[in-house]
């Protein structure tokens, strides 16, 4: 392990969802990195836990990310098979809403336009099909059958581990004060047990990017979320070999739910939950019963047979760009600094190839992976 005051090929700042796939890539590459962590490797503070999180093929946000996710599978499929854990499971993805909202229309343009095997089934026959869902009469669904989750806690470490075994320094509880680009064109990084220098930077801290560059500000925006887990009346209807991860567009809200697996309860979050802006270093993290109560309308309404116990609630944070869609660049002013935020509650599915974009830009600069609208430079057009 290098000391403080060594020098370093690349820092990465946060060791998360994002963080801890970039490590793995550089470290791959034969370079030497250094990963840093404010809190623990995984952790419950910022934007990558919560047990399980979606992955799908259908892609209703926008088809331009097919390709990415395309590649995310077959690296997280790597990473379990070279570190024998459990990173993915394959359930089937349902996307639904009436026919002509986004949920479902735009899955199914995703699917056409990229040729991805999917079926279009009716609100009766989704109940048939999967017993565990009620969704309204007139309602449409496109059922994707490689959707599924990803299991974020594992995937961390499995990164962590990739890496460390590649010759990366990875630490944990070392929180970075600041940094700041050096007369040769690398860059000094701060942190509260010491000063590394580097080639290069990679800023994957989730919520806390915008506190290290000026060019995220309004760009990337923490919003407090919350997460419920309700035990059903006969858990079987609701465990993945049964009942696949959904979107579902309704008159309450976008909402989104994945089956029982590792705790109990069916699992279920609203999109942009109370619009609550947040500083992540300062905001309510404990879940209270106005948010337990919002849950709990949509579980009795579309999936009643989940309306049992509470058995658990938790809080994350979405980080919002303006358009809800990512942000991967170098900075404007300081090309060897590499960002990706603005993930906007639909990023960590693609974190294994996000890791591989960021190398790519610390690195070279620039990346084969089609990421011109994630550019920064988007909203310069905008405000122009």
């Amino acid at each position: 392990m290098q000391s403080p005051g060594d020098r370093y090929d690349v820092v990465v700042v946060g060791v998360g969802g994002m963080g801890s796939a970039t490590t793995a890539h550089l470290a791959e590459r034969g370079l030497d990195v250094l990963g840093l962590e404010r809190y623990d490797i995984p952790h419950t503070m910022g934007s990558s836990h919560g047990i399980t999180r979606i992955i799908r093929r259908a892609y209703y946000e926008h088809p331009s990310y097919i390709p990415l996710i395309e590649r995310a599978y077959d690296l997280w499929d790597e990473l379990a098979a070279e570190t024998d854990r459990q990173i993915i499971r394959r359930t089937g993805s349902i996307d639904a809403g009436p026919e002509d909202t986004l949920v479902f229309e735009g899955s199914l343009r995703s699917c056409e336009k990229h040729d991805i095997p999917h079926e279009v089934l009716t609100s009766e026959e989704v109940t048939e099909r999967f017993p565990g869902y009620r969704l309204p009469e007139g309602y449409k669904a496109l059922y994707q059958p490689d959707g599924g989750f990803v299991v974020p806690e594992q995937s961390i470490i499995g990164h962590v581990e990739t890496a460390q075994a590649a010759g990366a320094d990875v630490r944990a509880r070392e929180r970075v004060h600041d940094w700041e680009p050096t007369p040769s064109g690398g860059v000094r990084v701060e942190t509260d047990r010491g000063t590394y220098d580097a080639s290069a930077l990679v800023l994957a801290a989730g919520a806390w990017n915008y506190k290290f560059t000026d060019a995220l500000d309004g760009l990337a925006i923490p919003e407090r979320q919350v997460l419920g887990w309700f035990q059903p009346e006969r858990p079987s209807t609701f465990e993945p070999d049964t009942f696949p991860v959904w979107n579902l567009q309704v008159p309450e809200g976008r909402f989104y739910g994945l089956p029982i697996y590792d705790v109990p309860g069916f699992k279920i979050g609203k999109y942009h939950h109370r619009d609550e802006r947040v500083d992540p270093d300062s905001y309510e993290t404990d879940p209270d019963r106005d948010d337990e109560r919002l849950l709990r309308e949509v579980v009795a309404n579309y999936f009643p047979e989940a309306d049992g116990p509470t058995m658990r609630l938790a809080t994350c944070m979405f980080t919002n760009s303006p358009d809800e869609h990512f942000i991967l660049d170098t900075l404007p002013d300081h090309p060897q600094v590499a960002v990706g935020a603005g993930f906007s509650g639909h990023g960590f599915k693609f974190a294994s190839v996000i890791g591989e974009i960021l190398a790519d830009l610390a690195v070279d600069g620039e990346t084969d992976q089609p990421i011109d609208m994630f550019r920064l430079e988007r909203f310069d057009d905008e405000s122009g």
